[in-house]
C-alpha cells in the first residue's frame, strides 16, 4: 500500500511538472498564434499583405498535418496603426486567446507598447515587420527580429548613395516617432562617417496629408539628395508635392517604402526613388520561376497580387515553423527558445541574406541592399552591403 501510493505520488509530481512545463497556446492538436496587423489604418495595404502571407503559409503546413500532428491556428487582431489599441489587441491575445507567440507584428510604436503584455505572460515576440533596433535591444530571452534595422540601413545606403550621385546637400523629411528618428539617426551617423552632416531637417506627424510646406523648406536649402522618414502615404505625398514644385532631388527611403504600393498609388511621378531592401518583390511575371509559381498560388488564393510584405508574413511563419518542429513534440516557450538559438535560416528564394541566431544573437542579419523604382518597377542596384 505505502509503496503504490509512493508511485502514486510520484506520478502526479511528473504530471504537476508536465504541466508548468507546458506553455500557453499549445494543446495536443493546436498551436495557437497571434497577430496584430494594421487593418484599417494608414498601414493597412502591409497590414492587410502581412496576414495573407501568413495564412498562406499556416494553410499550407495544415494540408500536410501540422508541427509534430499539431495544427496552427492564427488569430489576427487590428491595431489601425495605434499604440493604444495594440496594447488592447495583445492583451486580448495574450490573455483570452492564450497564445503561444506574436508574430509579424506591424509597426514600431505599437510593438513597443504591446511588448510588456506579452513578455509578463512568457510571450514571445517573433519577427516584427518594423525594423527598428529596440525589436532585439535591449536583449530579452523573448525578442526575435529578422531585419535589418532602419539605422543600420540608412547607415550603410546613405553614403554608398551621397558618393555614387555625388550629393553636396544631403537633407531629410522624417515621421516624428520612434521609427522616422531610427531612419533619421541611421542616416545621420552615416553622413558623419564621410564628413557631412544634414543641410536641412524637417519633420511631419503620424498621419499627415499635406507636405507642402516640408518640401518647400528642402526645395529653399537647394538639396540634391532626400532621406525619407516615410512609408506609404507620406512617400508618395511627398514625392509628388516635389515634383508638382519643379523639386526633383534623389530620393532614398528605408525598407518601409519598399513596397509596390508607391508605384501602384503614386504613378510614373515615384521613378527614380531608391530604397534599401532584403527580400525582392515577388512579380506575377518575374523571371525567376520559383518566385513566379509562389506569387501565382499567392494570386489564386486570394486573387490578388502578393508584396514583399505578404513575403514578410510568409517568411515569419516559415521561421517559426522551422524552429517550433526541431523544438519537438514537447512543444514550449523554453524549447522553442533553445531551437531558435542553434538556428541558421538559408538565403530563401527571394533573395533574403542568410540568418544566424545564438543565446545571445536576437537579430538574424543586419545586411541591406538597394532597389530602385524603374519604369514603375522595383529593381535591385546593389549587392548585399552590412557593417563589420
Amino acid at each position: 500500500m505505502k509503496t503504490r501510493l509512493t508511485l502514486m505520488a510520484a506520478a502526479l509530481a511528473l504530471s504537476a511538472g508536465a504541466a508548468l512545463a507546458q506553455s500557453q497556446g499549445v494543446t495536443k492538436n493546436e498551436i495557437v498564434l497571434g497577430s496584430i496587423q494594421d487593418l484599417s489604418g494608414p498601414l493597412a495595404g502591409f497590414g492587410k499583405q502581412v496576414r495573407l502571407g501568413m495564412m498562406l503559409r499556416a494553410d499550407e503546413i495544415n494540408e500536410q498535418g501540422g508541427i509534430n500532428g499539431r495544427k496552427i491556428r492564427l488569430v489576427v487582431e487590428d491595431s489601425g496603426y495605434d499604440p493604444r489599441k495594440a496594447v488592447l489587441a495583445a492583451q486580448k491575445l495574450v490573455n483570452q486567446d492564450k497564445i503561444f507567440a506574436m508574430i509579424g507584428h506591424i509597426g514600431t510604436a505599437q510593438n513597443m507598447a504591446a511588448m510588456p503584455v506579452q513578455f509578463q505572460k512568457n510571450v514571445i515576440n517573433f519577427f516584427p515587420v518594423t525594423a527598428a533596433r529596440e525589436m532585439y535591444e535591449p536583449f530579452h530571452r523573448l525578442k526575435y527580429s529578422f531585419a535589418a534595422t532602419y539605422f543600420d540601413q540608412m547607415k550603410i545606403a546613405v553614403p554608398k548613395l551621397v558618393k555614387e550621385k555625388d550629393a553636396k546637400k544631403v537633407c531629410t523629411m522624417y515621421q516624428d516617432d520612434e521609427f522616422g528618428l531610427e531612419v533619421f539617426r541611421g542616416a545621420e551617423e552615416g553622413l558623419k562617417g564621410i564628413g557631412m552632416q544634414f543641410a536641412e531637417v524637417t519633420t511631419y506627424k503620424r498621419g499627415a496629408t499635406d507636405f507642402a510646406s516640408q518640401m518647400q523648406k528642402l526645395a529653399a536649402a537647394q538639396c540634391d539628395m532626400v532621406v525619407m522618414g516615410t512609408i506609404i502615404r507620406e512617400t508618395i505625398g511627398g514625392i509628388a508635392t516635389a515634383r508638382r514644385l519643379g523639386f526633383n532631388p534623389t530620393f532614398v527611403g528605408s525598407s518601409a517604402a519598399y513596397t509596390d504600393l508607391i508605384h501602384q498609388l503614386g504613378g510614373p511621378a515615384m521613378n527614380g526613388l531608391y530604397a534599401t531592401m532584403t527580400v525582392q518583390n515577388p512579380y506575377t511575371d518575374e523571371a525567376s520561376q520559383p518566385i513566379r509559381f509562389w506569387a501565382n498560388k499567392y494570386k489564386t488564393k486570394f486573387n490578388e497580387d502578393p508584396t514583399v510584405f505578404s513575403i514578410y508574413g510568409y517568411n515569419a511563419l516559415d521561421t517559426f515553423l522551422k524552429a517550433a518542429s526541431k523544438a519537438g513534440p514537447n512543444l514550449s516557450t523554453d524549447s522553442f527558445i533553445k531551437a531558435m538559438d542553434t538556428m541558421t535560416v538559408p538565403p530563401d528564394i527571394f533573395g533574403g541574406a542568410e540568418q544566424t541566431f545564438g543565446p545571445q544573437k536576437r537579430l538574424g542579419s543586419n545586411a541591406t541592399r538597394l532597389s530602385q523604382l524603374q519604369d514603375n518597377r522595383w529593381k535591385v542596384v546593389s549587392d548585399y552591403m552590412k557593417l563589420n
